[in-house]
């Protein structure tokens, strides 16, 4: 049995492609407490196959649909190598009333009830069995150092201008920060509702400003390839090293490292914004250069003055908390 059959035989498809506008926009769950018959499901799961490991991760996609994602050697940011061609694809799906996600092609069979992927030939040989595994960021809970400005610490801490927060004492979107920065290192955290319904950049969408100039994205981007309009990506510029989004409602940091663009007494600019940005731990920029403002920033002019740190409304409930800034 080959390897390369990844649970399933997985096939190509191009997924959360755009689609058109409905008349009724797609449900947004906030809370994880309160959320549908397919939510269960969705995840990652780890196995293996004749000493080869595995990563699987179930995509939920509204009305029993779903989408598994395999990726050799393991997980993104937890053993895969990053070859987007060993990545496949396979469509599952839960019938009414099913306990378990159904895949099933080139005489193989899988079955994902929550826990586990149990993947099968027809004739009821078992070929590989896969674990369900709830990651989470090393860096989630974060203190400020000393020095540190705290910009949302909860209902008693908050200093984003006109902002609001949530009985449970989380920030919500389209916050702007009473304080500007130049070059700094920040922490936030942030919580992804779940649009299973929702396509593209209607799943779960928002962003973060850097100087309200610079977008470092904010997306469901769950099982996608990663580009630079999706979760890590700083907008139409560059694209995470590897997409480290976790499945939507589990908490998410960003770790960054920001250096300002440079300008010289005429404003004529010398250097570049840059900025390194660690995402669930893992590095997915490095000194990336940001040759200019991106786009729908809220500075829409680049200069040596400093800048606040924005969180995009659009449109979808996604959460923060425990957000702090260290100026350089």
């Amino acid at each position: 049995m080959k390897f390369l059959f990844l649970a399933f035989a997985l096939v190509p498809l191009i997924l959360h492609a755009q689609e058109p506008a409905k008349a009724v926009p797609p449900r947004a769950y906030a809370d994880p407490s309160s959320t549908d018959l397919d939510f269960p499901f969705q995840g990652e799961y780890i196995g293996g196959n004749d000493g080869k490991k595995l990563g699987v991760q179930v995509i939920a996609l509204g009305q029993g649909e779903f989408e598994a994602v395999g990726y050799v050697g393991g997980l993104p940011g937890a053993g895969w190598d990053g070859d987007r061609k060993s990545v496949t694809r396979t469509k599952g799906k839960r019938g009414e009333g099913a306990t378990s996600v159904h895949f099933e092609r080139e005489g193989m069979v899988g079955e994902a009830d929550g826990v586990k992927i149990y993947v099968r030939q027809d004739n009821g040989k078992d070929v590989m069995e896969l674990t369900r595994v709830n990651r989470s960021s090393p860096t989630l809970g974060a203190k400020p150092p000393e020095g540190a400005i705290v910009l949302f610490g909860g209902k008693d801490a908050n200093r984003f201008t006109g902002s609001s927060v949530t009985e449970d004492g989380l920030l919500t979107e389209g916050a702007m920060s009473q304080e500007k920065f130049r070059d700094f290192s920040m922490h936030i955290e942030f919580r992804l509702p779940y649009m299973p319904s929702a396509r593209g950049q209607s799943r779960a969408n928002s962003g973060l400003y850097l100087q309200g100039r610079y977008e470092l994205q904010m997306l469901d981007s769950f099982g996608l390839e990663g580009k630079d309009n999706q979760c890590g990506g700083i907008y139409t510029i560059a694209a995470p090293k590897q997409n480290l989004c976790f499945e939507p409602l589990v908490w998410q940091t960003y770790d960054i490292d920001f250096t300002a663009a440079q300008f010289d007494s005429t404003g004529k600019k010398t250097a570049n914004a840059k900025v390194s940005v660690k995402h669930n731990g893992v590095m997915i920029h490095e000194n990336q250069e940001i040759p200019g403002v991106t786009a729908a920033s809220p500075q829409e002019i680049e200069s040596a003055e400093p800048g606040p740190i924005f969180l995009q409304n659009h449109g979808n409930p996604v959460r923060y908390r425990n957000i702090w800034v260290v100026r350089k």
